[in-house]
C-alpha cells in the first residue's frame, strides 16, 4: 500500500482522515485546494452552477475553457464538496460553493482570489528563506517590497483591495458592536482602503463625519462604497500616506494596519495618530492577539503570512502595549468582538512623555 492509498483524504474533503499519516497528507496537499478554490472563484463557477446547474461544456463556452479540462476541474470540485453531480455529466452548486457567488452579501470570492494570487502565493513559497534570514521574502519573490509591487500591478492591487474590503465588510458590524464613539464627531479610518468600517459606523451614528485615509488609487472604491451605504454627504476620502500625516479626528481607527509593519514603523504611525488627535481623542487598534504557545487558532499562521509578505507580525497584548508606550499613548481598555479581532483603545499620555526611540 502506497502513502497515497494509506488513510488519505484530500484537504477540503467532508470526510475525516484517519491517523497521523492521513492528517499529514491532508496538510501536504492543502495548497492544491487553495488553487482549486481560487480557480473556482476566478471562473465564477458558483454563478454558473447556481441556477439549474451546468455541464462542463456549457461552463467551457461561458469561460472560454478547454472542455475536457473543464470536466476534470468540476470533477475535482465535486470531490471537495464544491459541486455535486448525480450523473457525472451535469454539475450543480452546493452551499459551500455558494459562498463564492458574486451576487450574495458577504461573498468570499474576493478573498478566495487573493488567497491564491501571485502576490500572496510566491512569497509563501519562500517561507523557509524568511525563517533562515528573518526577512520578508516579497522583494525576492516579486522584485519589490509588497506594497511597492502592488502599486505597479493594477490588477493585483485591485484583487488585494477588494479582498481587504470583503474582509472588512464581514467584520464591520461585529466591530461596530463594541466600538464606543460617545462624544466623537470626526472619525478617520487610517489605512482604511474603501472605508467600509468607518462608513458602517456612520450608518449607526447619523451625526458622525467619516474620513478614510489611504493611497490615492483606492479612492474611487471608497466613494462608491460610501454611495452604496448612503453616507456620501458625510464621508471624505483622503489620498495620502499615514507615515507622513494623518487627518485630525476625535477617533483614529487602525484595522489590520499595524500587523503589516515592524515595530519602528508602527510607532511612527501611532505617533502621527496621536499628534493629530483632537483634545480627548483616542486611537482604536483592531488586530488579532497572539495567545500562549500551543493555543489553536489563526493567529500563529497569520503571523507567518506577515513574515512571508511584509515586515510585520502578529502581536500579543503586551507587545501592543509596548508600541503604545513608545508612541506616547497609554492603553485604556481592550474589547473583544464576536470575531477573533480585538479592539485596543489607547489615549495620549497626559503629561508630555519622553518618547522611547
Amino acid at each position: 500500500m502506497t502513502l497515497f492509498e494509506h488513510d488519505f483524504v484530500a484537504a477540503g474533503s467532508t470526510e475525516q482522515p484517519v491517523g497521523d499519516t492521513g492528517r499529514m497528507l491532508q496538510m501536504m496537499t492543502g495548497y492544491w485546494v487553495t488553487q482549486v478554490v481560487r480557480t473556482a472563484a476566478e471562473l465564477r463557477i458558483a454563478d454558473h452552477l447556481h441556477v439549474g446547474g451546468a455541464t462542463p461544456a456549457e461552463v467551457a463556452v461561458a469561460e472560454s475553457l478547454d472542455p475536457d479540462s473543464a470536466f476534470r476541474f468540476l470533477r475535482a470540485c465535486a470531490s471537495l464538496g464544491l459541486a455535486a453531480s448525480t450523473d457525472g455529466e451535469r454539475f450543480v452548486s452546493t452551499p459551500l460553493l455558494d459562498t463564492l457567488r458574486t451576487d450574495v452579501p458577504g461573498s468570499l470570492r474576493d478573498l478566495a482570489l487573493w488567497g491564491g494570487a501571485e502576490s500572496h502565493w510566491l512569497p509563501w513559497g519562500r517561507l523557509s528563506d524568511a525563517i533562515r534570514t528573518g526577512t520578508t521574502q516579497a522583494e525576492a519573490a516579486l522584485g519589490a517590497p509588497f506594497f511597492d509591487w502592488l502599486a505597479t500591478v493594477p490588477g493585483e492591487a485591485e484583487v488585494f483591495t477588494n479582498a481587504m474590503t470583503a474582509m472588512t465588510r464581514g467584520l464591520a458590524h461585529q466591530l461596530a458592536d463594541v466600538i464606543d464613539l460617545e462624544g466623537a464627531e470626526v472619525v478617520v479610518d487610517v489605512g482604511g482602503a474603501g472605508g467600509n468600517l468607518v462608513q458602517t459606523l456612520m450608518r449607526r451614528h447619523p451625526g458622525l463625519t467619516g474620513v478614510a485615509l489611504d493611497l490615492s488609487h483606492v479612492g474611487s472604491e471608497a466613494d462608491a462604497s460610501a454611495a452604496a451605504l448612503g453616507v456620501t454627504d458625510r464621508f471624505t476620502f483622503v489620498g495620502g500616506d499615514f507615515f507622513d500625516e494623518v487627518p485630525s479626528a476625535d477617533v483614529h481607527l487602525l484595522k489590520f494596519v499595524l500587523h503589516d509593519w515592524d515595530d519602528d514603523a508602527c510607532v511612527r504611525i501611532l505617533r502621527n495618530c496621536r499628534e493629530a488627535l483632537r483634545p480627548g481623542g483616542r486611537v482604536l487598534v483592531m488586530e488579532l492577539l497572539v495567545d500562549k504557545v500551543g493555543t489553536p487558532g489563526l493567529e500563529p499562521l497569520m503571523d507567518l503570512n506577515m513574515m512571508a509578505l511584509s515586515t510585520g507580525r502578529e502581536r500579543s497584548l503586551d507587545e501592543f502595549e509596548n508600541l503604545f508606550e513608545r508612541a506616547g499613548l497609554t492603553p485604556a481598555r481592550t474589547m473583544s468582538s464576536a470575531s477573533r479581532v480585538s479592539v485596543l483603545e489607547a489615549i495620549p499620555v497626559q503629561a508630555a512623555p519622553q518618547l522611547v526611540s
